[in-house]
This record gives C-alpha cells, structure tokens and sequence, in this order.
C-alpha cells in the first residue's frame, strides 16, 4: 500500500461539540518527533484545522495528540510575497483549494491561491524540509512564533531558535529547539538576537522564484537540533521523499487486504496509518549516536528511550494488541520508554503529554505490560516492571497526577467510595489491573503474588449490584449510592453511564455471568443494551457532552461504539457461546460507522485505538482482554487479509462467499482443520498459517464445551 494513496484528513471534520474522530491530518514518519498539517484556523482553539475551510495559514509543526489535550512545542510557517499591513497570521494568509491539494501521510503540498505559490513539506524523524515555488515578486517567509521565544540569525542562510509553549509541562521552562537552513540568502531586518513573545517574523528572499528550507528540532538543546539536522544537510527534498515514503510502506504494508469492495479496502488502510502515529518518539540521539532525552521532572538530559502523547486509558484495549502482532520491535523499545518515565517519576504513566496528565481513570498501563509479559515481549524488563505496577498498587502518591486515586480507601474496602469522582471506573480498572499484576507476577514465577492479586481481581464484585444488574457506586458504609439512574453520564462514570461502564471485567466475564444469576440473565442485559434507544440523562455533567451526542446520532442502542468503554461490548455474546449474536451487529458497525472520508469515525479516535479497533473487527478477531495472550473472534469484514508478523511468519484470513447477506461465520478451518474454539490464542497466531472463514446468510448455533469459550479467570 503506498501512502501516497492515503488522505490525512480521515477523521477531521470536527467541531467541540461533535467529533468525527477529532483527529488531525498529519504528515510525519510513523512515531515521527514532530508532524506537520496545515493551520486554517488559529483562532479556533485546538481545532485549528478543518478541512471545510478554505484559507490557509501555514504549515503547523504541531504535538498536539488531541483537542482536549491541546498542543505543545508549536510554530507555524507561512510562505507569500510582497509586504503586510500588519505581520500577522491572519494578514498573511490566503485561500486555498482543498482539492487539488496533497494531503498524505509522507508529505503535504499547498498552493496558496493568493500568491499563486506551491509549497511542498515533507518530513522527517527530527525535522524536515519545505520547498517554495515563487510566481510573484519579493518572496518571504512568515514565522509564527506563540508563546514566548528567542530567535538567533546565525548568517543569511542560518537561523535558530527556541519556543515556550504547552498546554501542561512538569517543567515551567520547557523548551523546544529549532534550526533553519535557507538555501537561498535572506535580509533580516530584526536585530542579531531577539527575544519576544507571540510574535510573527518575516524572512525576507527577494525576487527568487524557489526556496528551499531545511529544518532541525529538538526536545534538548539547539546544539542537538544543529546535530540532528546536519545529518540531513546534504539531502535533496526527494531524499527526504523516498525515506519518508519507505517508512510509511514498511508498517502499511504489515498487512495486505484484498478485497472486492474498493472504498472499505481503502477504510482499514487510513485505520492503518492511524493505528502508527502514536506514541510519538520523544527521544534523540547524541553526537555518539547514543540514545538519549529530557526529563521534564529532573530538567536534565538523560540517556535512554522516551516516549509521550499517549493515554493509556484509551490505547490499551487496541494498539499495543496490534504491535505486538506486527510492531513488536517498536512494542519493545516503547516499553523500555515507559520504564524511563517510571524511573524518572516515580509512577508508570497513565496520559503523556509531554509529561504526565494524570487523567482518566485507572493506570492501564498495567495492560500494556501484561500483555506483553504474556506474549514474551521484553521479559527482560518484566521484574522492574512488577515492581513499578505493584507499587502503584499499593502506595498513593501525594500528586494527583501520579499513580491510582483513592488508593488506601480501594485497599481498605474493596471498592472505591462514592466520594470519589468515576468510583465506578476506578474500581473496575483497578480489579482489571490486579489482574494484569497477577499476570506479570505468573510470568516470573511469582506464586504469593500471583494468587494475591488474582484474587483481589475479584474485588468488581463488590460494587456489582444484582437487582439492577449494574455496576454502582458504593458509600463508605456499604450501601449503594442513592438514588441510582442507568442512564445518567458522569458522576459515578466516566464518559458513560451504568449501562457503557458496567461491563469492564475484561478477565473474568465467567465471574460477572455467575453474579448475574447464569447465563439467560446475562443475555438478557446485553440484548438489552443493544435493542432500546441510545438515551441519556446528562445530570452527571450539567451539560450534553459530545460522546452523548455521538452515541445518540446513531441507532445502535447503549452500544456506544463512540468511545472506547463500549469496544468489546459486541464481543461478550461469545462468552455465552452465543457469537452468531455478535457477527452481524459487528458487520454493521464496521460498514456503518466507519470510512475513509473526512467524517470516518463515530467519535473520538483517540491515538490509534478507535482505529486499531476496525483493524481488528474487520480481521475477524478482537483482544477483549489484554494480558490473556488470547483474541475473541468475531466478524472478518475482507475476503482475504495476508498479515505479516513480527517474526517472519505470515498469517492469512480468508471469508467466503463474503458479500452483504452473508451475517454470520458458518465455520472456521483454521490450516484445514475445523476450529471449534472461540477465540484464537497469540502463540498459535504467531506461527502463521491460513485461518479460513465460511460465511453465511442464516446464523447455525452450536453448542460450546466451558473449554472452547474465552478466557475467565
């Protein structure tokens, strides 16, 4: 797949109130330092780009992972000709045809109707270059510079600088790092140095009719960014072209997907190249090519691997399962990235951006780590890693932002109390993360705390109440919290209410249908789930968020594929051993919910796991439960997907006959014999094989034996 083919503004067409995928239409290299998109709106907050605008205000070397995030280490620049009324963002820009633009994930090219000039940025690790075409006389260069900044004319071809700018940083004075090479000469009228704060600076060329501008960043120092863009002094703008295109096509092509239908081939392909952006690389490589990066805790250079813009709440259910299918190398240096963040602060990281956010509930994170313990991915790493989960389990840091909340009360009764915000969530993420602990502790043999964690895995029971057969919030005493509503969001939820969140007992679904009253009961509530209407009570919050309005724009019941608490809710019929229930409202909701436009998802994507999610349903198989080594099958979607594993072994799906009546998996041969199973495990998948698919219009229940169905603990 070549990434040319590739439209970044998948998922971009968003506003505050309503999200799309609230995504951004990067160009970068997978994992890249920095990316870039175009800026069409700066005075739009964090939606500073939409792809229904027409002006264009320049290219944004950008980190922001998300809207509610917000960005960090940011600069815009504009090329145009002539002078300004004022040297402004807004005074400079000009209008632009979204059409005949190029907008992929290896570079971007604008021309700016105004000037009727071409621009060309394409990117790398640590920089980039931007190339100009000029129609019009006295060709500039307009540098935004927000926050506050010092900029160092080296000579008429050199400049450098330095910006302060984040939405929230341990360190007040972070900084980042930039150096910009000009092959055509400049005047500058500005003094030698200059130090300022939200300013706007223009470059000014002459009458020259190309320019071509090399780039350097760093996250260290202005030495570092001189360094990192001298190794790629002497590279022409197609250099940068043909590395920055074979990075993108060693991940797209991980997996090959053919299939008669064009528009959901080219569907999974943008979920691809979503599923490789984040995290993103937050680590450079000295003069010795020794890895190294900053601690924005200690404000020192340190060596190692770093990563950040990740929320692990999201991203743990769907992209870390993938890579460690066919990124487990990437998969290995990002855990060694978050063993550095916990080194240097004490607690694993929970939201990176650059540092730690401490929001969402839980420390899933715990997830990653077990599931990669479980699949023999770095168990070099695995007895620190204990360490650091067990005392995020035990100890609560006197900073919010670090480590579990309510730590001591969750240890004192079993639950998290009702006075603490999201006690629901809190406690189920706890339980699962005990499970997780147990897990890593299994892989080393640790028995004691293997069975004690296992055990406290089951703590979900305590806030299940079986009347409702929700999952509710609990006083200090003992008694549910009153008066109970299952369609109220917030409160007691996060970014849900009773009927999203009270499933969240991804290691012991056995366990939930037991405290149900059996297996009838169950399949009752999740029919329950699906076939009413997507109603809310907004009394948590105040207001209507945007995931309420997302779940309520489409008929699919409570089943708020929306948002990540609802990704495995399709996928727990199999645990009755009912999956012919799941098959076609996962087909719908593969071809429903999702495309390659600028509207493709049903709400936020949020750092590759939405994407990661179709990635897995539309392959046939869904890891419901990160650190059992195991995947729920599902629906496959495509009539074959060739999957290029990690190891060099290939694995391929195949479905047949596969068009829109066919709803249901009739049988599974998985290399020529009949898979009675429902799930497949991760060791057998990564011997490779052929896993073949007989599709069909009626479904043909079957019955399952206790060891045929999905992990429980």
């Amino acid at each position: 797949m070549k990434p040319t083919l590739i439209d970044t503004r998948h998922g971009t067409d968003n506003q505050h109130s309503f999200s799309n995928g609230n995504c951004l239409p990067y160009t970068g290299v997978p994992f890249g330092m920095n990316y870039f998109a175009p800026q069409t709106n700066g005075d739009n907050g964090s939606w500073w780009f939409n792809p229904r605008d027409r002006v264009f205000q320049g290219f944004r070397l950008t980190h922001q992972p998300s809207p509610w995030m917000g960005d960090f280490s940011y600069l815009v620049m504009q090329p145009f000709n002539g002078t300004l009324k004022e040297a402004t963002v807004f005074h400079a820009q000009s209008s632009y045809r979204s059409d005949e633009s190029v907008f992929n994930p290896s570079h971007l090219e604008i021309t700016a109707q105004r000037y009727q000039s071409t621009s060309r940025l394409i990117p790398s690790m640590y920089g980039g270059v931007l190339t100009t075409k000029y129609t019009q006389a006295d060709a500039r260069l307009l540098l935004s510079l927000p926050g506050k900044y010092q900029l160092i004319v080296e000579n008429d071809h050199s400049v450098s600088g330095t910006i302060i700018n984040y939405a929230g940083c341990e360190d007040k004075d972070f900084s980042f790092f930039f150096t910009m090479r000009f092959k055509q000469p400049f005047t500058f009228e500005e003094p030698f140095e200059k130090n300022g704060e939200n300013e706007c600076l223009a470059f000014s060329f002459g009458d020259i009719q190309e320019q071509m501008i090399q780039f350097g960043t760093s996250f260290i120092s202005l030495e570092q960014a001189n360094l990192n863009l001298s190794r790629e002094l002497d590279w022409q703008p197609e250099d940068y072209l043909t590395q920055s295109e074979d990075q993108w096509a060693h991940y797209l092509n991980k997996i090959d997907i053919q299939d008669k239908n064009q528009q959901r081939r080219s569907t999974f392909y943008h979920n691809l190249y979503r599923s490789f952006l984040f995290p993103q690389t937050f680590y450079e490589k000295d003069s010795y090519n020794q890895i190294i990066h900053y601690d924005t805790l200690a404000k020192e250079v340190k060596p190692g691997f770093l990563y950040t813009n990740n929320g692990f709440w999201d991203t743990y259910k769907t992209v870390y399962p993938l890579y460690s299918l066919i990124a487990q190398d990437k998969y290995a240096e990002m855990l060694e990235g978050f063993l550095n963040s916990y080194r240097e602060s004490g607690y694993l990281p929970k939201w990176l951006s650059p540092d730690e956010r401490g929001l969402m509930p839980g420390t899933l994170i715990d997830a990653v780590i077990a599931d990669a313990a479980v699949k023999k991915i770095r168990p070099d790493l695995m007895p620190e890693f204990l360490g650091a989960m067990i005392k995020g389990a035990t100890i609560q840091s006197e900073n919010s932002n670090y480590g579990r909340q309510g730590t001591n009360d969750y240890l004192r009764y079993g639950y998290v109390p009702a006075t603490y915000h999201e006690s629901v969530n809190h406690t189920l993420d706890y339980c699962y993360s005990d499970f997780c602990i147990s897990q890593v502790a299994k892989t080393l043999n640790e028995t004691s705390i293997t069975e004690h964690y296992a055990q406290q895995a089951k703590n979900y029971l305590t806030i299940f109440d079986p009347n409702t057969g929700f999952m509710r919030a609990k006083l200090m005493d003992g008694a549910f919290k009153e008066p109970f509503n299952c369609h109220r969001w917030g409160g007691d939820y996060a970014e849900g209410s009773a009927w999203q969140s009270s499933f969240a007992v991804y290691h012991d679904f056995k366990g939930l249908i037991k405290a149900f009253g059996g297996p009838e009961k169950f399949q009752k509530k999740l029919i329950s789930l699906c076939n009413q209407p997507p109603t809310f009570n907004v009394e948590g919050y105040g207001f209507e968020i945007h995931e309420m309005s997302e779940m309520a724009a489409t008929e699919f019941g409570q089943l708020a594929i929306s948002n990540q608490p609802s990704f495995h809710l399709p996928y727990l019929f199999s645990y009755l051993g009912k999956p012919e229930f799941a098959q076609p409202l996962l087909k719908q909701l593969m071809i429903q919910e999702f495309n390659d436009s600028q509207t493709g998802f049903p709400g936020d994507e949020d750092n590759g796991s939405m994407a990661s999610w179709y990635i897995f349903s539309s392959l046939g198989f869904y890891p419901v439960c990160p650190g059992s080594g195991e995947y729920v099958i599902g629906m496959p979607l495509f009539d074959k997907a060739i999957i290029h594993l990690s190891n060099g072994e290939t694995l391929t799906v195949t479905a047949s006959p596969n068009h829109e009546q066919q709803q249901f998996v009739d049988q599974i041969r998985y290399n020529g014999a009949l898979h009675k199973r429902l799930v497949f495990d991760h060791k057998s998948l990564m011997e490779g094989g052929l896993i073949d698919f007989t599709l069909g219009i009626v479904p043909r229940p079957k019955n399952y034996e206790a060891d045929q169905l999905p992990f429980s603990i």
